[in-house]
């Protein structure tokens, strides 16, 4: 996640950009607005030019850490196709680390998932666009299932300074979006194909080439089998460690 130009050139398509990341959460009106804070590491490390490894590590919970909360454990294999493209998979957990709301059935998942990644540009702005598809086993008090997903999400970071490409230290804005589509058994889900939108933004330092720290507002849309959906409003930390 090391796309980036100097903010001051770019203020129109910042602004746009801006506005086509938030567009989707008010596709749907009349929803439950919840409330949710995250704290997260995404690593990632270098072992060769072809090969290394990737991994995330999040802590979710609702307005104060001790409600609804869970952990999620993502770690992957990177291959490096080359300097704009790499590929990954991995497996990924999630681990209810407190009682859920009593409307919420599902309690653990496991996952198998794939992704390629590819740097561009929107705007004349470097982003970074993510493919991924998961298998998920979905485990309820009840019963299992299975069903896949797929995701696309872009990124995009913008430098306060007129660094430039040789931006290695300093503020820096960064938006993201990503878009959720369930692709199959989507009544294990909410019957639907749309399955949720995230939008983000924050306000990051990059400490040096290989750490960044960022605290940021995302909007997370759900949508649920029957209205209303759920709005959900996260405020987030996040590390990111390149080594």
């Amino acid at each position: 996640m090391n796309t980036y130009l100097p903010i001051r050139r770019f203020t129109r398509p910042l602004v746009v950009l801006a506005f086509c990341l938030q567009f989707f959460p008010y596709l749907s009106h009349g929803q439950n607005h919840t409330y949710s804070t995250w704290a997260a590491w995404f690593n990632n490390v270098k072992f060769s030019e072809k090969w290394g490894l990737n991994n995330d590590i999040q802590f979710r919970a609702g307005k104060n850490w001790r409600d609804n909360s869970l952990l999620l454990i993502r770690p992957g294999i990177n291959y490096y196709i080359n300097n704009r493209q790499t590929a990954a998979f991995g497996y990924a957990t999630t681990l209810v680390t407190n009682a859920l709301a009593p409307d919420v059935q599902r309690l653990t998942e496991h996952r198998i998932w794939e992704q390629y990644i590819i740097s561009g540009k929107l705007l004349s702005i470097p982003v970074q666009h993510r493919f991924r598809l998961e298998q998920r086993f979905l485990k309820r008090t009840s019963e299992t299932a299975f069903t896949q997903r797929a995701r696309y999400f872009i990124r995009g970071i913008i430098p306060f300074s007129g660094a430039g490409m040789s931006f290695s230290r300093g503020a820096f804005v960064s938006l993201q979006n990503e878009l959720f589509f369930n692709i199959q058994n989507l009544d294990a889900v909410n019957g639907k194909l749309f399955d949720q939108n995230r939008a983000y933004a924050s306000i990051g330092y990059r400490l040096s080439p290989k750490y960044d720290v960022e605290v940021g507002y995302m909007n997370q849309l759900l949508i649920r089998p029957s209205s209303p959906n759920t709005m959900n409003h996260i405020g987030q930390i996040a590390i990111y460690t390149r080594l």
